[in-house]
């Protein structure tokens, strides 16, 4: 992927159908306490309106450069007509906008010094949306679902997104083969099953699922079963300082937050969502949508309040911040985009599990970097290490030794893979060069034969002795005193690689 995301970042038909509101700031000071009672006196100096909730959704994703409409309910009082006026001030499309009779939600908050929160002022109606009310949008809704290439659902739990919208509204996705992303909230989580991603807090999650989520273990077990009762493609946990965590059905992904002063999380979640949509419309892969998603959300955190992130910031951030890791490892779906990327470059392919990043892991692939213009290397996940290995490996994560991998500058690309041998990955990634150890004989190497019928060539590089994770266990137990200088191999692996 180009990490510049002005150039990958195209405008993408987007979708938002829930719960729109007014955020609305009131600044000001407080110097004294009341004489009428024990309470500060605030004194007004400034005050500021703004889009929330699904609407902060829909302007973070205008500012992602993405074409967006909403489906939202809007009271019939002078807060709905401000509510209605911003979201066409931004650019929304609101064709599908439900007037209804109830309050337009307003949430005021009094900022003091510093930006100090004092209290927050809630307007609200949150009884379900009457279905004659919404017939009229959902009619409409359905004569141009085809066109939306996303549909985000943003529930705040204000009444619009019932079991009925919600389910309607993901069935008639399905039938257009339009994925459906859902911001959660709802403990009756029936309401989002079948939606493609479902993404919530840790509170969210622990709330949905009834599950401890202290650990990573225990988020990763709670998200599973998230996945699973919804029938999801993925759950996306958004864990605050510890980043966010992607589960799928075989495996997950961790990715750390981005480090950055925290002043206010209002508005954070909304931000992620809306990233992680418009790099998904894009069709980039998951990981990358994740790693985009995250940036987004750290620089939300680091301003004041619910505003919209523009993606020439995030652009700038991601680059920094990815440069020398997230924007080196792909999914096995983003290898499909390599050999297109490079056509007529000289693509060096080896693979292994690198438990345990030593020397001869980093002479090793020195060597075969220099063979090419490109180095790739395929990483095998957990669950392959230990179909390889036995429990207890690997002993370093998948994510750690991927990053490690990474932050090598002779190294491009990252691709972790599942299977026992990297066969269906070589014949995905097309190489030029093939390299593996001179202890393999050539016939003994997996992919040679597809390297060989496009025209390539298999190289051995000399194997450095002693020098293995083997080696560095056995050492460290007290088990190494006859250590071998060549531990035996493992399904296609490298000694090295062990």
């Amino acid at each position: 992927m180009n990490i510049n995301l002005l150039n990958t970042i195209k405008k993408r038909k987007i979708l938002i159908v829930g719960d729109a509101m007014l955020d609305t700031y009131f600044f000001g000071e407080v110097k004294r306490i009341s004489p009428e009672a024990p309470v500060p006196v605030f004194r007004k100096v400034g005050e500021k309106t703004v889009l929330g909730g699904a609407g902060n959704v829909a302007v973070n994703l205008v500012a992602a450069h993405q074409d967006v409409s909403i489906l939202t309910a809007v009271g019939k009082d002078t807060a709905g007509e401000r509510l209605l006026q911003l979201l066409e001030d931004n650019g929304i499309h609101t064709e599908l906008a439900v007037s209804a009779e109830r309050k337009t939600t307003v949430k005021t908050r009094f900022l003091a010094d510093n930006n100090q929160q004092l209290i927050r002022m809630d307007v609200e109606d949150t009884r379900e949306i009457a279905w004659t009310e919404i017939q009229q949008a959902l009619a409409k809704l359905e004569a141009c679902m085809q066109s939306y290439d996303l549909v985000v659902l943003s529930d705040y739990m204000k009444g619009l997104l019932t079991y009925d919208l919600s389910q309607t509204i993901i069935q008639m996705a399905k039938r257009h083969q339009v994925r459906v992303l859902v911001d959660v909230k709802d403990v009756r989580i029936e309401k989002y099953r079948g939606a493609f991603i479902l993404k919530p807090n840790l509170a969210e999650l622990h709330a949905a699922t009834g599950m401890p989520v202290e650990t990573e273990t225990e988020i990763v077990a709670a998200s599973q079963k998230l996945q699973k009762e919804c029938l999801c493609d993925y759950v996306l946990t958004t864990c605050g300082a510890q980043g966010m965590i992607l589960v799928s059905h075989e495996t997950y992904w961790k990715t750390p937050a981005m480090k950055q002063e925290v002043f206010d999380v209002t508005g954070a979640g909304d931000t992620a969502i809306a990233y992680l949509s418009a790099a998904l419309a894009n069709e980039l892969t998951m990981q990358e949508a994740v790693s985009i998603s995250n940036c987004a959300a750290g620089l939300q955190v680091s301003k004041v309040g619910t505003s919209a992130i523009d993606l020439m910031d995030v652009s700038g951030a991601y680059v920094d911040m990815n440069h020398h890791f997230v924007g080196k490892l792909l999914s096995v779906e983003g290898a499909v985009r390599l050999r297109a990327m490079y056509p007529d470059q000289c693509i060096v392919f080896t693979n292994g599990c690198f438990d345990l990043l030593h020397v001869g892991h980093i002479r090793y692939l020195r060597q075969a970097a220099a063979l090419g213009d490109l180095l790739v290397i395929g990483l095998n996940s957990d669950q392959s290490v230990r179909t390889l290995k036995g429990e207890g490996r690997p002993v370093n994560c998948e994510a750690d030794r991927a990053e490690l991998l990474c932050a090598l500058p002779f190294v491009d690309y990252v691709i972790i893979f599942d299977e026992e041998t990297p066969y269906e990955l070589i014949k995905t990634v097309q190489p030029d060069i093939l390299v593996k150890g001179g202890d393999y004989k050539p016939d003994e190497v997996v992919g040679r034969d597809i390297v060989e019928q496009r025209g390539g060539r298999l190289v051995l590089l000399d194997y450095v002795g002693g020098k293995s994770t083997t080696h560095i266990i056995e050492h460290i137990t007290g088990g190494g005193q006859n250590d071998r200088d060549h531990p035996p191999k493992a399904s296609g692996q490298h000694p090295h690689q062990i």
